[in-house]
């Protein structure tokens, strides 16, 4: 195990000691909680949001943007940024799977301020959930061929199936051994800390055995989300509270680490190439959005024609794409340009799209929900 490893690991075992303890304080009704967990300082010493009903309903749409719609993305931005920008084969795929996945904080922030009907939110935000996991992949498995020295297509395709075949397991596991702790956490403070155990718990045990973290800790929120809120978990405004707290303070810290590492003067000399990248990225998600979405429509329920234009205009990229970015910013075989050029597609995706989603939201007269 590397020291980052065995830092989170040991993160993962004080949470779960602090939420067994709390559950052993809870019976014990006469020994305090600080008081138990300070004794087993001494002895050391020595998930949502998401409508899940709504999204059942939506289920082949999403599940078609967030697999063929991911790989379609990867391979048209990447054959474009080589032919018409100028990057190599691997770079241009490279760029093309950093940028493959939407952002979910971004995305549910507009749901918010759009009050979108419940079906476009669906599509939305469970595109936006789920391509976390495929687009890590696809960039995992990128980035390895392309370490490796010789990249190749059918490498990288293995690599992607092999990621997210093992991340879906763990995800899967570590999401119903989270479901036997939650079925004891009667307050929100131990919720809370299970809900954080099984979410870097599963990334942990995904990245040991060198599957997608990110996959399966979507599977394990999912599987969480789908059965927690069958035993009348989840429900606490102090849990959603807390996860969106944590998604705001690390979603501004990432900001702030890539603006110091990549400042916005490294930005100017590749202006030209920022802005053709992000007209490419706003003109290949339309093939995977309208094609797709064509498709899905033909089975029950319907997607209307607004519905589609928004969500090929909400495909705002943000947090991931940029860790994406800065995590090549110094990677011996990648060109110096490519974290540069994707840090600044996502400040224009964020600035345009972001900035013209409720224009466009009204010029499309998507009906706001009930």
């Amino acid at each position: 195990m590397t020291a980052q490893q065995r830092f989170l690991l040991l993160l993962i075992l004080v949470g779960g000691i602090a939420t067994v303890l709390g559950l052993v304080s809870k019976r014990a009704r006469f020994v305090p909680y600080p008081v138990v967990l300070a004794l087993a300082g001494v002895l050391v010493g020595l998930l949502p949001t998401l409508d899940l009903a709504e999204f059942r309903r939506r289920l082949l749409p999403v599940g078609l943007l967030v697999t063929v719609g991911v790989a379609l993305t990867v391979v048209l931005i990447g054959a474009l940024t080589h032919l018409l920008v100028g990057f190599s084969w691997a770079d241009g795929m490279l760029i093309g799977a950093i940028l493959a996945a939407t952002d979910p904080i971004a995305v549910v922030t507009l749901l918010r301020r759009v009050a979108a009907p419940a079906g476009l939110s669906a599509i939305l935000e469970g595109e936006s959930l789920l391509n976390d996991g495929t687009g890590v992949a696809a960039f995992s498995a990128v980035l390895g061929t392309i370490v490796s020295g010789s990249p190749s297509a059918t490498d990288a395709i293995v690599r992607f199936l092999e990621l997210t075949a093992g991340g879906t397991v763990v995800g899967l596991a570590v999401g119903f051994v989270g479901l036997a702790l939650l079925r004891f956490a009667d307050d929100a403070p131990l919720e809370i800390l299970a809900t954080l155990v099984i979410a870097y718990g599963s990334y942990l045990v995904a990245d040991i055995f060198h599957a997608s973290g990110i996959v399966a800790v979507v599977v394990a929120g999912i599987v969480v989300a789908r059965y927690g809120a069958a035993f009348g978990r989840l429900h606490g405004p102090q849990l959603l509270g807390f996860w969106n707290l944590i998604a705001f303070v690390l979603n501004a810290m990432l900001f702030i680490l890539v603006g110091a590492a990549l400042p916005a003067s490294q930005l100017v000399p590749v202006a030209g190439l920022v802005i053709a990248t992000f007209v490419i990225m706003l003109v290949t998600r339309a093939l995977p959005v309208y094609g797709l979405l064509a498709i899905a429509a033909i089975r029950a329920p319907p997607i209307p024609w607004p519905w589609r234009h928004l969500t090929w205009w909400a495909g705002l990229r943000g947090a991931l794409a940029v860790a994406l970015a800065l995590s090549v910013a110094a990677t011996p075989g990648v060109d110096s340009r490519v974290s540069v050029v994707a840090y600044g597609v996502v400040l224009l995706s964020l600035f345009v799209q972001g900035g013209l989603i409720v224009p466009v939201t009204r010029a499309l007269r998507v009906e706001p929900a009930a």
